[in-house]
């Protein structure tokens, strides 16, 4: 092996693994090394909180490539292994074992790891019953202590604790999910949409209480949790604790070698860290966007592929800057909701669609141009709307309103890009 031709990628989720196998499309001719902290294959994480749980998909079923994929492209494949240090001058990853890899280029797609829960009870060791959902395996031990009716208390009303507590209700269990902020998804997305998803819930038998706080955490002899003492005094009996309170971007390795860190591993369009010898893409990333005028980090699988895909372009001379538009997708129940855009800042909201039929379109305005929009069980809208968002659509709140006008002609003639 010429090392001094290697291309070395740490993480093994969606950006790792795109941005190895399209580095090797795009030309690169060197080696390319991938190394993942878990022993299985890399695998898709959204089906983690929804059908993996649920059991209607099994492990294979979420396999990101096969092992024969990875050999046919000449993509080293080492799992099980945690990176201690990178040591920029020397051009050498440094793993826990001691031994060094040397590199050319190095890709760090070291994605995100859970908020822990800080509230008294939390002392010592994990209690056997209390969980995050992160990894396959936090997923099967989940999916292992949910029985017939269980007590289940999710803390965090985002994207995780709203999938999981549907998924928790299909299996039969008593679910109550806390939620801090005064409304559901307030980090992701608007009122409007939140309220929905409250009404949602609650129709499928969810105790769902916002503005809700945690005290602390009740355990028994053994350390297990009994219940989660809340801030009004309600002391909720559990026997199983769900903590979905958001995400850390992992930037330990970026910080520790001096790359640019601000709230995420700072990237340029072309995932380009402040080391150019070292890219970054997915969830451990920040980037200023054109679009939006100000630095984001986008917790998404599509923003985790765009940035990987223009690494590899970068890394093989052939640039593809990355400005695409953001979006997102959470399954619940029967609702496919796909989001696009940010929405951040909006000044209107104008829906199309009704709430009772199940299926609408939320439009984000600011001073007119449609900055996002949710879609909940409207593929077509969703698709119009991603392209009015990329154009920079701009469209009057009581046109948008108009349903005599088909959405298509109505953002077709708005479109300023």
């Amino acid at each position: 092996m010429d090392n001094t031709e290697t291309l070395i990628v740490i993480g093994a989720g969606h950006a790792g693994v795109e941005l190895a196998f399209a580095a090797r499309q795009q030309g690169w001719t060197g080696d390319i090394v991938l190394l993942g902290e878990e022993p299985h294959l890399p695998y898709h994480r959204p089906p983690l909180s929804k059908t993996f749980l649920c059991g209607t998909a099994d492990a294979d079923a979420l396999s990101l490539r096969q092992a024969p994929a990875f050999e046919a492209n000449r993509i080293t494949l080492r799992l099980g292994l945690r990176v201690h240090a990178i040591d920029r001058a020397a051009h050498h990853v440094i793993l826990e074992d001691g031994s060094a890899l040397v590199y050319k280029k190095l890709a760090l797609c070291t994605g995100g790891r859970a908020r822990g829960l800080d509230v008294p009870g939390m002392e010592g060791a994990a209690p056997s019953n209390l969980f995050s959902l992160r990894s396959q395996s936090d997923a099967k031990a989940i999916a292992g202590s949910i029985r017939e009716g269980s007590r289940i208390v999710i803390i965090g009303a985002g994207y995780v604790g709203l999938e999981v507590a549907a998924s928790a209700r299909k299996l039969g269990a008593a679910v109550t999910v806390l939620e801090s902020q005064s409304r559901v998804l307030a980090r992701v997305t608007g009122a409007v949409l939140s309220r929905f998803y409250e009404a949602v819930h609650r129709e499928a038998g969810v105790d769902l209480r916002t503005g809700a706080s945690v005290r602390a955490i009740e355990r028994d002899v053994h350390g297990g949790v009994t219940a989660v003492l809340c801030g009004d005094g309600n002391r909720l009996p559990a026997d199983v604790v769900i903590v979905g309170i958001g995400m850390l971007a992992d930037t330990t390795l970026a910080e520790a070698a001096g790359l640019r860190v601000e709230g995420g591993i700072v990237v340029d369009e072309h995932s380009v860290t402040s080391d150019p010898d070292i890219m970054a893409a997915g969830d451990c990333t920040v980037h200023d966007s054109a679009l939006y005028g100000r630095r984001v980090r986008l917790e998404s699988v599509p923003n985790a592929l765009e940035q990987a895909r223009a690494a590899a372009g970068w890394l093989c001379g052939k640039p593809r800057p990355n400005h695409a538009v953001p979006w997102f997708w959470s399954d619940q129940y029967d609702l496919k909701l796909q989001m696009t855009g940010l929405s951040e800042g909006h000044d209107a909201c104008v829906v199309r669609g009704t709430f009772v039929g199940r299926s609408f379109c939320a439009f984000y305005l600011r001073e007119g141009r449609v900055i996002a929009a949710d879609a909940v069980n409207r593929p077509a809208d969703f698709m119009l709307a991603k392209k009015a968002v990329a154009g920079g659509a701009v469209v009057s709140a009581k046109a948008l309103a108009d349903t005599d006008m088909p959405l298509k002609d109505l953002l077709a003639a708005t479109a300023t890009g």
